[in-house]
């Protein structure tokens, strides 16, 4: 967001403009005029040193001069100093009230202080002075943004442009206002406002991208991202948000090489490289143990300078207490995770432990009141600082905190970088390790991480349960299974309803391979970048290039209404996973809507999730050990309508009474290791495998 400090502009309005062609001559100290026109000029020269002395040597004459005031609380600002400046401006503001300039300034001083509400007080005071003071009216609406104000910002923004309606600026803040407020496509008219009237804009061109993106046209917001690129190619920022609409595209590889050098440009930003990490997973050619490097280096770059704040932990010791569990998620919503969550949570013994969710949500939902329903504790984090939510963890006296996202958006590993609790666990989130010493364990299971290599790549201790390391709930409005389509239609439909960065060209080939050996056979492809023109085109030509005609690939888009989602199961026979990143949500919605889903058991966690479901349900013989074996086993399934037609009518019972499904029994197993966990932290012993037989 476009937003400037008034401190040179301030200062040229408040003084005589210029520079004598001569080096300045003494200046008699009763003339405070030429003295102000000259320390103004050494501060728009960025000569600052010397403009202070100047405006205290105007202050030593005239300890009330408002203009100095203002201009030397300006600098202190510029330089960091909030606290001088709010004192100095103050000063300014009392000496001269209608000083319209002062107030500005002022306002800018206490938003380096995060004092939002008072600034935006001191901004409004500034614009009933001077009504036509352009650059406050953005100044305001960033302060009202900070204040999740957005519509009263959008009004602000709006009043500047009625006054200065070629104001680059301020068109480009008002599309900011309006994306806060999911106003789309007026955003986007907004920000293409902005670079109508300032074509060399990047962070314009960037905000487009943003809006775009978010309105389901990743095609369009590259091109967004890259035009920013092209006028400012160190432009970070760009680049990380191109590396999202590429993966939302389902293009991982140019995913990660944008998320690569966004890092290269921001080493400082621990979530640019969590995306980098995200993209990996999806690379078939990206090894797990290259994985473990690049969390390894998170760990390196940003939890070293967390170990400094670590402090003892003042737990007591007692192994048979009762503990208090902390989850952190920003998927405390209507989220895949919440799918696996909300089972756990309401089955925990509250006699073994007490339950605290950490929430950064930023927009709660109808699950969102449900889970916090379930848990004895709710903590809000958005938009409060990683010290502020350490330090709300160790005051809660959190024993186990489990971080169930992993290198995902909105993630808070730096807030587990700083230890705030004796242990610290990672699970369902994240599909791999992440890196953080200060992460001890990880739950998994034996099918998705076999012991020997899968301890090696992983820098948790890997704890293995039994039953599985997911428990599912199922939604309770899901329609029924019908018959599978292929009875009344003549032709079998594969389907796969996962993202598309994880539909590598490796998977396009095997799919294609499939519907070639399938007379007939179509596949129905779900994913909400699928409506975007562009991306649906870019869809169609890889099974094109494939052999496939377009006709036999049908593309949906994101349905608002989850049963509808559901429902749209039920235009499918058989599910494909894809691979070496399998669904895990998806499968399970398959299941339940009575598809059966064909794995491929990879070598990593992200690669032999649907084998450890389908494991679990007896139906190991649909997890192919290779790509070879998977392309047979969809071709062999789809030539058998009868036992489709059995397993369609069967699925759900199968998948309601399995393990999979199994809430108490799970939420057992999950306490018996935290209690493990916790024993061997009473007694400093270091953590340790923990396997159960599967």
């Amino acid at each position: 967001m476009s937003r400037r400090p008034a401190t040179v502009a301030s200062a040229a309005a408040a003084a005589p403009q210029g520079r004598p062609n001569v080096p300045p001559q003494p200046v008699p100290p009763a003339d405070p005029g030429r003295l102000l026109a000259e320390a103004t000029s050494c501060h728009r020269e960025g000569r600052l040193a010397e403009a202070e002395a100047i405006y205290r040597r105007l202050l030593a004459d005239d300890p009330r001069q408002p203009d100095a005031l203002n201009l030397l609380g300006a600098l202190a600002c510029q330089t960091g100093n909030h606290a001088a400046a709010v004192e100095l401006i103050g000063k300014a503001v009392a000496a001269r009230p209608d000083h319209a300039e002062a107030h500005n300034n002022l306002g800018y001083a206490l938003m380096g202080q995060g004092r939002l509400a008072p600034a935006a007080a001191a901004f409004r005071r500034a614009l009933a002075l001077r009504p036509g003071f352009v650059e406050v009216y953005n100044n305001l609406g960033a302060a009202l943004i900070r204040l999740d104000r957005p519509a009263e910002a959008e009004a602000a923004y709006r009043e500047g442009l009625a006054r200065a309606p070629e104001n680059a600026d301020l068109h480009n803040n008002l599309g900011i206002a309006l994306r806060l407020q999911d106003k789309l496509a007026e955003a986007a008219a907004a920000h293409r406002a902005a670079v109508g009237r300032r074509p060399g804009f990047a962070e314009a061109h960037n905000n487009l991208g943003v809006a775009l993106k978010l309105a389901g046209r990743p095609t369009a917001a590259i091109a967004a991202y890259r035009k920013a690129l092209a006028l400012r190619p160190d432009f970070a920022e760009a680049q990380n948000n191109l590396g999202n609409a590429l993966m939302l595209q389902g293009r991982a590889r140019a995913a990660a090489r944008a998320f690569a050098k966004a890092c290269a440009l921001r080493p400082d930003k621990p979530e640019w490289l969590s995306n980098l990490m995200l993209g990996m997973i999806y690379d078939p050619a990206r090894t797990p143990a290259e994985m473990l490097a690049e969390g390894r280096r998170w760990d390196a770059v940003h939890g070293a300078a967390a170990r400094v704040r670590i402090r003892p932990h003042a737990n007591r010791r007692e192994p048979d207490r009762r503990l208090r569990l902390g989850y952190v998620s920003p998927d405390f919503r209507e989220h895949s995770v919440s799918r696996f969550l909300e089972p756990l949570l309401a089955a925990h013994d509250r006699g073994s432990v007490e339950v605290f969710c950490y929430a950064e949500v930023a927009r709660p939902d109808a699950v969102t009141a449900r889970l916090r329903a379930l848990a004895d504790a709710w903590r809000t984090t958005v938009g409060l600082s990683t010290a502020a939510v350490t330090e709300q963890v160790r005051q809660d006296e959190i024993d186990i905190l489990v971080d169930l996202a992993g290198h995902t958006a909105r993630n808070r590993l730096p807030v587990f970088a700083e230890r705030p609790a004796p242990v610290q666990v990672s699970w369902l989130g994240f599909p791999g390790t992440t890196g953080l010493a200060a992460i001890d364990y990880r739950l998994t299971d034996a099918l998705a991480d076999p012991e020997g290599a899968a301890d090696r790549e992983h820098s948790e201790t890997l704890v293995r349960l039994a039953g599985g390391f997911l428990c599912y709930g199922p939604p309770a409005d899901a329609p029924a299974p019908g018959p599978p389509p292929m009875a009344a239609g003549g032709h079998v439909t594969f389907a796969s309803f996962n993202a598309l960065a994880k539909m590598t060209p490796l998977v396009v080939e095997t799919w294609a391979a499939i519907l070639a050996a399938v007379p007939g056979s179509r596949l129905l492809l779900k994913s909400q970048a699928l409506a975007d023109p562009g991306t649906r085109r870019r869809t169609e030509s890889m099974f094109a290039r494939a052999g496939i005609a377009t006709g036999r690939i049908e593309l949906i888009s994101w349905l608002p209404d989850p049963a509808d989602h559901l429902a749209a199961y039920g235009q499918a026979d058989i599910a494909l996973d894809p691979f070496p990143f399998n669904g895990t949500t998806t499968t399970f919605e398959a299941l339940w809507m009575g598809l059966p889903v064909i794995g491929l058991a990879g070598d990593r966690h992200a690669g032999r999730v649907g084998h450890a479901i389908l494991d679990r349900l007896g139906l190991d013989e649909l997890a192919a050990p290779d790509r070879e074996a998977y392309v047979a086993a969809a071709v062999a399934l789809a030539g058998d309508p009868d036992r489709v037609a059995r397993l369609r009518a069967t699925l759900r019972a199968r998948l309601r009474t399995s393990p999979l499904c199994d809430a108490a029994a799970f939420a057992r197993e999950v306490e018996a290791s935290y209690r493990a966990m916790w024993r061997r932290w009473c007694t400093d012993a270091p953590p340790a495998p923990m396997t159960a037989n599967v």
